[in-house]
């Protein structure tokens, strides 16, 4: 049986993609990239009306430099399943900050919203607002290269992206001239401004600025990993002192909402985020980069490396935890009558990913490097994603997933350490690779026997401590779980 994400994940989600216009009765390309970002459900949509042969002539015309995507395998199973109702499904609007927003889906400061053109074209693909690349008071200069990406074997997509770049190159004057006209031509939609400065007139310059040109809120660069200048970016979010001092300075020169931005680079995001509430801020964003490495070619400019800012899929954990932890606080915080609230960042490429954020306490989410892989036609499954979620559940507002999940974390000293929950071997779907054995054999307890003859594992009991390093290694989900018991004593 073909494995439906492996063989998704191998699309190379092409630009006016030749499969699609082989088929005169649907979208292979667009039913694909569904299954890709996490909407399996709704792919046969595009693909209910595609003939057996308009499928093999897509597959045939598939340009993936390996093999063909296996196109008619792949959308089988969708197309012959009921398409999803789009009538009725819920809003996913909720308001941050005091602003409404029509969804919570925002392009984060960065390469993917440096100009009019560019955010002008993701609002009308249906973004819900920006984050406007940073701007500030210095002349910003970028190196060449600048980009490197942490990509497995056979794969074009990347798990990790770093990035040297720094801040926006245009003068502020452009900058701010930039979202006034986003801002009287995208009325609904949200422009937040990102600023930096590296004075404290800089910074209620800057804020005052974007506050004339009719921005909705300023967002505070205290976290960029890579700045030339001393002072400036992360050095600010390492101090809570100065996050405290810039902050309040803002808050005290304009009217609209201020976002201090944090840094990852730092053992404890609560001090800072602390200062920010001291400060009275609206609202915090998290996470920047995380100062990261990389050995290969790409990373040198004229033969040399510096450190710099890593992002994308590998971040999401760390980011979800500064999450956490920020919003336990804002708990207590808020028993005192001060509320502020969250903007999550960090490796969302799915509805899912942008779900885990929400259910942590963000009301709404910020996305780059998807987008620069991807493009920001994305924002359709994100969309249709977390609406269906909704649905299924009957949640009628989207504000009421915010924070969900926070009841369920507890400190390790909490945890229930007097049961286990065995794993289990489906014979079925089992292929006799033996992967789970040679894990549990090498890093695990020694609990499971492989016999060669037959191919067949056997978990035993008497060893097994319940880890289940097995299920995480096994390739075809051929291992689940038994009920919860009290462990022998």
């Amino acid at each position: 049986m073909l494995h439906i994400q492996e063989e998704a994940s191998r699309c190379l989600l092409c630009a006016e993609a030749p499969c699609s216009k082989a088929c005169k009765n649907g979208d292979p390309a667009r039913a694909i990239r569904a299954i890709r970002f996490g909407n399996e459900r709704l792919a046969g949509r595009w693909v209910a009306q595609c003939t057996h042969e308009e499928l093999e002539a897509a597959e045939r015309a598939c340009i993936h430099y390996d093999r063909p995507i296996r196109i008619k395998e792949l959308v089988a199973p969708f197309a012959a399943a009921p398409t999803a109702a789009e009538e009725g499904l819920p809003s996913l609007a909720i308001d941050f900050c005091g602003i409404h927003c029509e969804n919570p889906f925002f392009l984060a400061s960065s390469a993917v919203c440096t100009n009019y053109d560019m955010v002008a074209r993701a609002f009308d693909m249906g973004w819900g607002g920006v984050f406007y690349k940073t701007i500030c008071m210095q002349e910003i200069k970028e190196v060449s290269p600048r980009f490197d990406a942490l990509q497995e074997g056979g794969r074009s997509d990347f798990s990790g992206f770093r990035n040297m770049e720094q801040l926006s190159e245009n003068p502020h004057e452009v900058d701010f001239a930039i979202l006034r006209h986003l801002k009287e031509n995208y009325p609904t939609k949200v422009v937040v401004a990102s600023i930096m400065g590296q004075f404290e007139e800089d910074w209620i310059e800057l804020a005052q600025l974007a506050e004339k040109a009719g921005c909705d809120a300023v967002e505070l660069n205290f976290s960029c990993p890579q700045m030339r200048l001393a002072g400036m970016g992360s050095d600010v979010g390492q101090d809570a002192e100065l996050v405290l001092c810039y902050t309040a300075y803002v808050k005290r020169s304009v009217s609209i909402p201020v976002i201090p931005k944090m840094t990852p680079n730092i053992t404890q995001m609560v001090r800072p985020a602390l200062a920010c509430f001291f400060a009275d801020a609206d609202a915090i964003s998290a996470i920047n980069t995380i100062k990261s490495v990389t050995m290969g070619s790409r990373a040198e400019v004229s033969g040399r490396r510096t450190i710099s800012g890593l992002s994308g899929r590998a971040v999401k954990p760390i980011a979800l935890r500064f999450i956490l932890e920020m919003a336990q606080n804002a708990v207590l915080m808020g028993s005192h009558g001060k509320k502020v609230e969250l903007s999550g960042i960090g490796g969302i490429e799915t509805w899912r990913d942008a779900l885990e954020f929400i259910q942590l306490g963000c009301r709404n989410v910020q996305v780059c490097t998807a987008v620069m892989q991807y493009g920001y036609r994305i924002i359709d499954d994100l969309v249709l994603g977390l609406q269906h979620y909704m649905a299924e559940r009957g949640c009628g507002s989207l504000a009421d997933l915010v924070g969900e999940e926070l009841p369920s974390f507890v400190t390790p000293t909490d945890l229930d350490r007097d049961t286990i929950v065995y794993p289990k071997i489906d014979r079925e779907r089992c292929i006799g690779c033996g992967r789970c054995y040679t894990s549990c054999m090498d890093g695990g307890h020694q609990a499971i026997s492989f016999e060669a003859a037959t191919r067949q594992p056997r978990i035993l009991g008497k060893k097994c401590v319940g880890c289940h390093l097995c299920r995480l290694v096994c390739p075809t989900g051929a291992i689940d779980v038994t009920r919860r018991i009290a462990k022998r004593i």
